[in-house]
């Protein structure tokens, strides 16, 4: 199984890039986020997931391992596969998913094309005791950007630019249009 690849970037796609190793090109999956943040870049390093069916060998690539391991934590469940787990990792981070499972909130996951609200109950009842152990998960109260970015995202913004916005506002302020607000500002300092 191939678990890290690091080369230089030959060409990107809308959901993928191809990633040259000493002649070989590897083609890998990214999240919206990730393509973001390796555009214009030479080099790119990915932790993979390597997917295997009859027909098809696919690379699934993260920026870090708390993204893989979710990623993992979605593909394990059915009805979930690696493009839904991808969509899901495209619209909120790792930490804001773990949240959302803890506080039974499916609102996040049906988001994504092709999870229903009876496959994200499944996710959310088959993954709250593995989350519950994960530090990053917080309990009631902890902002959720999704909406937020959701919203970035309708003014033409892309996910990468909004997450980055976003991150710049303080936990403190929970209001949606109030972190909205905040984050065109930031937008608007670039």
């Amino acid at each position: 199984m191939i678990a890290k690849i690091k080369g230089k970037i030959e060409y990107a796609k809308d959901k993928y890039v191809v990633v040259d190793v000493n002649g070989v090109g590897y083609k890998i999956f990214l999240t919206t986020y990730a393509l973001g943040k390796v555009a214009g870049q030479e080099q790119a390093d990915f932790f993979i997931h390597t997917y295997v069916r009859e027909d098809a060998i696919d690379l699934y690539g993260f920026l870090n391992m708390e993204e893989l391991d979710m990623f993992e934590l979605l593909i394990s469940i059915s009805g979930i596969g690696p493009k839904a787990g991808l969509g899901i990792l495209s619209i909120a981070t790792p930490k804001t998913i773990k949240t959302a499972i803890l506080n039974e909130d499916s609102s996040i996951l049906t988001k994504v094309s092709g999870v229903g609200k009876k496959t994200a109950e499944r996710v959310i009842l088959e993954l709250r005791n593995k989350v519950a152990d994960l530090p990053e998960g917080e309990k009631e109260g902890t902002v959720s950007d999704a909406d937020a970015i959701e919203a970035l995202i309708s003014m033409g913004y892309s996910v990468t630019e909004a997450r980055d916005a976003l991150k710049l506002v303080s936990k403190d302020v929970t209001d949606i249009g109030q972190r909205v607000g905040l984050a065109l500002k930031n937008l608007g300092k670039k």
